[in-house]
Order: structure tokens, then sequence, then C-alpha cells
């Protein structure tokens, strides 16, 4: 079959779109290590995940690109109406110890400069099918909530990695974004 006026279009604009993100800012080669954490960047999928073994304890953190936003008063002129965008990456984060059969998974949020906990619970390998996971981490007493950021903290789980998370992600979204544009582009040219 003769590829179309139309096909050839499109690959025009996908290779000069690839060259462009190439030449602007060409993505850099993904790190594999933060702090005492090995990094696996996944590629072409939509999530990363940290590991590292402290003690007794595996530590396993896997985080989305990012997935939300939210905007916030532009710092300045709070009066002018101009706003920020912060964008959300998800984190989930499990710690098993050794032999014990359980381990806790911390839901958060990372934003630009700031890990914020969401939930928190216990599993086990003997969970029911409908197990109570808790109340929302807000709702805990402050004291309560202070000793859960500490505990985090000790194992490597703090605003350093949200702010590690939003850079890395900002480079594998410009990486995917071109792998996805070169995918599209080898199928178009299939015969």
């Amino acid at each position: 079959m003769r590829r179309s006026a139309f096909d050839g279009n499109l690959l025009r604009l996908l290779r000069n779109e690839i060259e462009y993100e190439l030449e602007r800012s060409a993505p850099c080669q993904p790190v594999t290590e933060f702090s005492s954490f090995t990094v696996d960047d996944r590629p072409g999928e939509q999530w990363i995940r940290l590991k590292r073994k402290l003690g007794h304890e595996d530590i396993k953190i896997e985080a989305t690109m990012f997935d939300g936003a939210v905007s916030t008063p532009k710092s300045g002129n709070p009066g002018d109406g101009a706003e920020d965008i912060q964008q959300h990456i998800t984190v989930v984060i499990n710690i098993s110890k050794k032999d014990s059969g359980k381990s806790m998974e911390i839901m958060c949020s990372a934003w630009p400069d700031s890990i914020e906990i969401g939930k928190l619970f216990v599993l086990s390998k003997t969970m029911p099918a409908q197990p109570y996971a808790g109340p929302e981490f807000k709702e805990l007493d402050d004291e309560l909530q202070e000793s859960l950021y500490e505990f985090l903290e000790v194992r490597g789980i703090n605003d350093d990695l949200a702010v590690f998370l939003h850079s890395y992600m900002k480079n594998k979204d410009k990486t995917e974004f071109i792998r996805w544009m070169g995918t599209v582009k080898s199928f178009i040219e299939k015969k």
C-alpha cells in the first residue's frame, strides 16, 4: 500500500517535534541512585521504584509521574491574582520487616518541596478481606503525626526526596514523550 500524503505530513511533523525537543532541552540520562536508594526508572512506564535496606527493613517506594496539580497564589504580589501551579506525585511507601510477614504501607503526596502523608496501614499475609485501614492521617493527634514524619525521615523519606522526585519526573516526562513520539513514528512508517 502506498503511503498517503497525510502519513507523510504526520511523519514530517513527528520528526520535527522530536528534533525540536532534543535540541531545545534534551533529557538527561536518568540517575540510578538517590541518597541511599537505588532508582529503577522503568522505561516506557508512568512510574519509578526506589529501594533500599535499613537494618532488618526493606524499603520500597513507588512514585507516579505527575498525576495532578493545584493552583497556589504566586509569591510576590498576593493581590494581583497570579497563580503558580504545583504538580503532584503519588508516592506509595512499603516498609517490610524481615521474617515478620508484615509491612507498613504509607500513601503520600510529593509536592515540589515536601512529602505529605495521606494514609498508612499495616499489611499482613493473613489480612481479612476488608481490613480497617485507620483514619485519615490529618485526623491523628499532631504529636503522633510529627512522630510518623520522623519515622520516615530516619529512613531517608523526607522533603529532599520530594525535590528529587519532581526533578526526576520532569526529566522522565520529557524522555517518555520523546519515546512515545518515536513509537508513533515507527508505527506509521511500517508498511
